[in-house]
């Protein structure tokens, strides 16, 4: 079963992303699909509301990292636009800090610096911030005072971003980050108390299945 579709509490993960984009206005979903991309499609078509289009797109070269899974959406996209990773788990009011925060001509990250409250370190995305900006990201990054959510508010640029990145044809999404950080244009914005959960392995299931019959409010409700 491919991952946007496993059940927590119930129903698909894919579905509280959904619900999260529908209550900030988004009318037009567009998901980057690999080679089960139609099975997914089909599966995903029924859980969208009436007046939410749905545009799935193909990337050829799924086998790669995620900056090259982006880049497929150059141009199939209006900017700015939200970009969430299929598999997390969150809170709608990360969406709301975004909008609320965001500087439209800089990539919006939402990051999270409740550090102690992170279920897997070891494998999650660390970020250095200064005066609300991101300095350096990084999985091994040994200075760091936030976490990659994985939620981020786009600016077109960052396509010209990943591209500068690749290297081999191949870039991951931290690396276009990076970049941008190091002209100063990649903008931190604290999610604050809110919740989220990268679903990757069976205990993070476990946390979001626990997390999702706990929480009674926001996307989760």
């Amino acid at each position: 079963i491919a991952k946007p579709l496993i059940p927590i509490a119930g129903r698909p993960l894919i579905s509280y992303t959904i619900d999260s984009f529908e209550k900030v206005g988004v009318r037009t979903l567009h998901a980057v699909v690999g080679p089960n991309g139609d099975e997914l499609a089909a599966a995903v078509a029924p859980l969208l509301p009436s007046h939410m289009r749905f545009h799935p797109i193909s990337n050829p070269n799924w086998q790669k990292q995620n900056g090259v899974s982006l880049l497929t959406a150059a141009g199939k996209v209006s900017t700015p636009f939200f970009l969430a990773m299929g598999d997390h788990l969150f809170e709608s009011p990360i969406l709301d800090q975004l909008i609320a925060h965001a500087d439209l001509g800089q990539l919006n990250l939402a990051i999270d610096h409740k550090i102690d409250s992170i279920f897997d370190l070891d494998d999650a995305m660390k970020v250095q911030t200064q005066n609300n900006l991101i300095v350096a990201i990084g999985k091994k990054l040994e200075n760091y005072n936030a976490i990659d959510t994985g939620i981020f508010l786009c600016p077109e640029i960052m396509f010209d971003y990943l591209r500068r990145a690749l290297k081999d044809d191949d870039c991951g999404l931290a690396d276009g980050v990076r970049l941008m950080a190091e002209d100063g244009k990649a903008l931190a914005i604290d999610i604050g108390e809110a919740w989220w959960q990268d679903v990757d392995t069976p205990a993070m299931l476990a946390r979001a299945e626990q997390e999702a019959h706990r929480l009674t409010s926001g996307v989760l409700q």
